[in-house]
C-alpha cells in the first residue's frame, strides 16, 4: 500500500541574518521585550535588563552579534520603548525616569508628512518641452530660501569636557559639544531636497499626555485628550501617511484590563498650510536653541578659566598682605610694596620672606602656569567658540527678521520683527563684550609675561649669594619696567576682566534687567556704560557681565520659541473618536493609515488589527473611513471583519507591512510546533467588511489558503530548535542601498533573533491583491 501523499509545503523565506545575544551577555528583556528594526540598513535595536530590575541598556546590533552601540542612563532608569526614524539615521529611546518630560514615556511614534505648500508648488511647476522630452523648471525662490551661508564661516570648535559641569554648566551639554562629530550632528543645516518634509514625533506619557515635536527636536507642546469625558486613557498606537496632515492615534484605558480602544484623528493643520516653510522654521529655531546652549556652555568655561587665573595668585597675595599691614611706620599694600621694589630696587623684609619662603621657584611655576594657561584658554574660547557662535546667531536672526517683515503679524507665524530685532540687539551687545574681553586678555597676557619674568628674577636675587646678584642685576636692567609697573597697578589685585566675569549682587542684576526691558536700544546703553566705566564713573554693574547678557538673550529667545510653539499648537485638532470593542480583553493591536491622493475628501482610511486575550485564533480587522477637507478631518463609519486561523493553530504575532499587506505569524499546536507566515491583502475587494457597532463581535470567515487574491503563505528556513514568540515587520527600503522587506523573529529564550527577507512581490501587489 503506497504511503499517503505529503501535504504541499509552502516556500521558505531565506534567512537574512541572525544574532545570538547571549554571547554578548545582553538577552532581550523579558519584562519589556523591545526590538526595533532599522528601516534603511540591517541594524536592530534591543533592550536588555541591567544590574537591577529597574535599569535597562539599549543595544544596536549588526548581523552576527556585532554590537554597534550601547547606552544606559546614569540614573539607572529602564527603557519603555524605542523607535527608529524613517530614514534610519536616528533612534529615539523612551526612558522610564521621565527625564526631560517629567513623566514616564510609554509610547513613541515617528512619522513623515509632506507639507501642503509642497504639493501645491509641485502642481504649479511648469514643464517645458525640449527635443521631445520634458524638463522641470528650477524653482529659484525655493532654492534661495534654503541657501545656506553658514558653511562659509569657520566651523565651531568643540568645548572641553572639564570645567563645564555643575548647575551653571548645563549637565549633559558639556558632553554634547565636546567633539567635532557631535557638533556636526547638532548644527546640521536644512537641506533643500528635504525641505518639504516635516518629521513628526508623537510621545505618549504614562499620565495620558501626548507630547508633540517636529523636525527632530522643535517642541510643539503637550496635549491632553479624553475621547470620553472622565475616562483616563493613554496613547498606545500611532499611524500617519506622508500625503496627509491627519494622524490617527490609538488610546487605551490607563488602568485595568484593556477591553476597548479609541481611534482618534489628530489634524496638524500647520502641516497642511503654513505661511512659512515648516522645515526651514523648525531647523533654524532648533539651531538657534542649540547655539544658545553652546554659548551658555562657552560662557561657563570662560568664567571658570578667568577664575583660575585669579584664585592661586590671590592666595599667594593674601599671605603677604597681613605682614605688610603690621609693618612699623604704617601698613602698605602689596601693590605699593612691589612698586617700591621696581622703582628703587629695595625689598621690604615681609616681601623678601614672602618671595623666598612662600612663593619660591615652585610657587612661581604654579603661578605662571595658572595665569598663562587660564588666559590662553580664555582667549581661545572667545576667539574660537563664542564669537563664531554669535556670528551664526546673527545670521539666523537676520533670516528670521526677513521672514517676520515679509509676513503679516495676522498670519500667525508666532513672532514679529520687534521681537527678532531685540534679539539681534542683545547678540550685538555680546559681540561687543566678546571683543572687549579679547583685547583685555591680549593686553594682560603681554603685561603678565613681563611681570612673571621680573618676579622670577626677584625670587632668584633674594635667594642667591652676592656673587650671583650682579648677574641678576644686569638681566633686570634689560627689562621693561614700565610694563611691570603697569601689571602691578592694573592687573595684580584686580583685573579689567572682572567687570565681565566677577560676582554681581542680585539687586544689581534685577535693577539692570528692569532697566534693559524699558530701554529701546540695549547696544547704545551698553556702549554708554562702558565709557562711564573707562572714565571711572558709576556704571551699571550687571549689563556688561557675560552671564547677564547670555541669560537675558536666552530668556528673550525662549519667549519667541514659546510663541512659535503656541502658534503651531493652535493648529493641532483632535476629532471625535471611534470605539473599537469586541467584548473581550485585547491582547495585541496595530494600526495603519492608507490614502488615495486623488480623493482628498474620502481618500483616507485607517485600518486597525487586533487579537483578543481569550481567543488567539482570530484576527479582527477594522476599517474606518476618514473624511476631511482643508486639513480638518472627522471619522466616518467603521466596518469590520474577523479572520480565523485553521483548527489546531494559534496566532503568535502580526503587523502591517505596507498599505496592502498585513503579516500574520501562526504556529501549530503540539510538542514540535511548526511556524508559518501569512500575507493578508487587507484592502482586497474580496475581503468583506461589514457594518460595525461598538461592543459587537465582527462576523468571522476562515483563512482560506486556496484564495490567492487574499492570502499567501511562506515557511521559514533554518528554524530548527528555534521557537519564535515575537515578530517585527519592516518594509523594503532603498535610501542607503537595496534592503528587502524583512521580518524579525525573537526566540522564546529572548537570547536570539533571526531576520528573514520577504518576497519582492509581497510589496508590489495592488489593492485587489493581484
Amino acid at each position: 500500500m503506497p504511503p499517503p501523499p505529503l501535504p504541499d509545503l509552502p516556500p521558505l523565506l531565506p534567512l537574512l541574518s541572525q544574532s545570538r545575544l547571549s554571547t554578548a551577555g545582553a538577552p532581550i528583556s523579558e519584562s519589556n521585550p523591545v526590538v526595533a528594526l532599522n528601516p534603511a540598513i540591517d541594524l536592530a535595536a534591543t533592550v536588555s535588563d541591567g544590574d537591577n530590575k529597574e535599569s535597562s541598556t539599549v543595544y544596536v546590533w549588526r548581523a552576527n552579534e556585532q554590537v554597534v552601540f550601547k547606552h544606559a542612563e546614569r540614573s539607572g532608569a529602564g527603557v519603555e520603548t524605542v523607535r527608529w526614524k524613517e530614514d534610519g539615521k536616528f533612534l529615539a529611546v523612551g526612558w522610564g525616569d521621565g527625564v526631560g518630560r517629567g513623566k514616564r514615556i510609554k509610547f513613541l511614534g515617528w512619522g513623515r508628512n509632506v507639507t501642503g505648500n509642497s504639493r501645491r508648488r509641485k502642481r504649479r511647476r511648469v514643464e517645458v518641452e525640449t527635443g521631445g522630452g520634458k524638463v522641470g523648471v528650477s524653482d529659484l525662490p525655493h532654492e534661495l530660501t534654503f541657501l545656506e551661508v553658514e558653511g562659509a564661516l569657520p566651523k565651531l570648535g568643540p568645548l572641553p569636557v572639564a570645567g563645564g559641569g555643575g548647575s551653571a554648566g548645563g549637565g549633559d551639554d558639556m558632553f554634547l559639544f565636546s567633539s567635532t562629530t557631535s557638533l556636526e550632528w547638532v548644527f546640521r543645516g536644512c537641506k533643500a531636497e528635504e525641505a518639504d518634509d516635516v518629521h513628526v514625533m508623537v510621545v505618549g506619557m504614562e499620565d495620558g499626555g501626548v507630547h508633540l515635536s517636529i523636525c527632530d527636536s522643535f517642541v510643539v507642546g503637550l496635549f491632553r485628550h479624553e475621547p470620553v469625558e472622565g475616562e483616563r486613557v493613554m496613547l498606545c498606537g500611532h499611524a500617519s501617511h506622508e500625503e496627509t496632515s491627519t494622524h490617527v492615534l490609538l488610546m487605551r484605558p490607563r488602568e485595568g484590563e484593556v477591553r476597548r480602544l479609541h481611534l482618534v484623528p489628530m489634524d496638524l493643520t500647520f502641516v497642511h498650510y503654513s505661511p512659512v516653510n515648516l522645515s526651514l522654521l523648525a531647523s533654524k529655531m532648533t539651531m538657534l536653541q542649540n547655539l544658545l546652549r553652546y554659548v551658555k556652555q562657552t560662557q561657563t568655561h570662560m568664567t571658570n578659566e578667568w577664575k583660575s587665573t585669579r584664585e592661586l595668585p590671590q592666595r599667594f597675595l593674601n599671605g603677604v598682605e597681613d605682614d605688610l599691614k603690621r609693618m612699623e611706620g604704617g601698613g602698605l599694600s602689596i601693590v605699593q610694596a612691589l612698586c617700591h621694589t621696581v622703582a628703587t630696587g629695595h625689598v621690604f623684609r615681609p616681601v623678601k620672606e614672602w618671595l623666598v619662603d612662600v612663593v619660591a621657584e615652585r610657587g612661581h611655576k604654579r603661578w605662571d602656569k595658572a595665569v598663562l594657561s587660564g588666559l590662553l584658554n580664555l582667549r581661545g574660547l572667545v576667539h574660537e567658540n563664542l564669537i563664531p557662535a554669535l556670528e551664526r546667531c546673527g545670521i539666523i536672526l537676520s533670516r528670521m527678521l526677513g521672514i517676520a517683515r515679509f509676513h503679516d503679524s495676522e498670519e500667525g507665524i508666532g513672532f514679529n520683527a520687534t521681537q527678532i530685532t531685540r534679539l539681534i540687539d542683545i547678540v550685538s551687545c555680546l559681540t561687543v563684550v566678546a571683543h572687549k574681553i579679547l583685547l583685555n586678555v591680549m593686553d594682560e597676557l603681554e603685561y603678565f609675561s613681563v611681570f612673571s619674568t621680573w618676579l622670577r628674577l626677584q625670587i632668584d636675587q633674594q635667594a642667591s649669594s652676592s656673587s650671583a646678584t650682579e648677574e641678576l642685576t644686569e638681566k633686570e636692567a634689560t627689562m621693561d619696567h614700565a610694563k611691570v609697573l603697569t601689571y602691578i597697578q592694573r592687573y595684580l589685585t584686580s583685573s579689567p576682566l572682572a567687570m565681565y566675569f566677577d560676582q554681581i549682587t542680585k539687586e544689581d542684576y534685577v535693577k539692570d534687567q528692569e532697566y534693559a526691558e524699558d530701554n529701546p536700544s540695549l547696544l547704545q546703553m551698553l556702549v554708554k556704560q562702558l565709557k562711564r566705566q573707562e572714565l571711572g564713573q558709576p556704571y551699571m554693574r550687571a549689563l556688561p557681565h557675560v552671564d547677564f547678557l547670555v541669560n537675558y538673550l536666552t530668556s528673550r529667545a525662549n519667549k519667541v520659541f514659546q510663541n512659535i510653539a503656541e502658534a503651531e499648537k493652535r493648529g493641532v485638532l483632535f476629532g471625535k473618536d471611534a470605539v473599537l470593542d469586541i467584548g473581550e480583553g485585547i491582547w495585541k493591536h496595530d494600526v495603519r493609515l492608507c490614502i488615495k491622493p486623488e480623493d482628498e475628501a474620502t481618500g483616507q482610511t485607517a485600518y486597525t488589527a487586533l487579537v483578543s486575550e481569550q481567543d488567539r485564533t482570530t484576527l479582527f480587522l477594522f476599517k474606518t473611513v476618514i473624511q476631511g477637507t482643508k486639513g480638518v478631518s472627522e471619522l466616518g463609519p467603521t466596518r469590520a471583519c474577523g479572520l480565523s486561523v485553521p483548527e489546531g493553530k494559534s496566532i503568535v504575532d502580526f503587523g502591517f507591512l505596507d498599505e496592502n499587506s498585513l503579516l500574520l505569524l501562526y504556529c501549530t499546536a503540539g510538542d514540535n510546533p511548526g511556524f508559518s507566515l501569512i500575507k493578508i491583502s487587507y484592502q482586497s475587494a474580496t475581503l468583506l467588511y461589514r457594518h460595525y457597532e461598538a461592543g459587537q463581535r465582527p462576523s468571522l470567515r476562515p483563512l482560506d489558503m486556496d484564495d490567492q487574491t487574499l492570502f499567501c503563505t511562506r515557511g521559514f528556513s533554518h528554524l530548527s530548535h528555534f521557537t519564535p514568540v515575537q515578530m517585527m515587520v519592516q518594509k523594503s527600503c532603498s535610501l542607503r542601498g537595496e534592503i528587502p522587506g524583512r521580518v524579525c523573529l525573537v526566540g522564546k529564550d529572548r537570547a536570539m533573533y533571526k531576520t528573514y527577507a520577504l518576497p519582492r512581490s509581497w510589496e508590489d501587489v495592488d489593492t485587489n491583491g493581484q
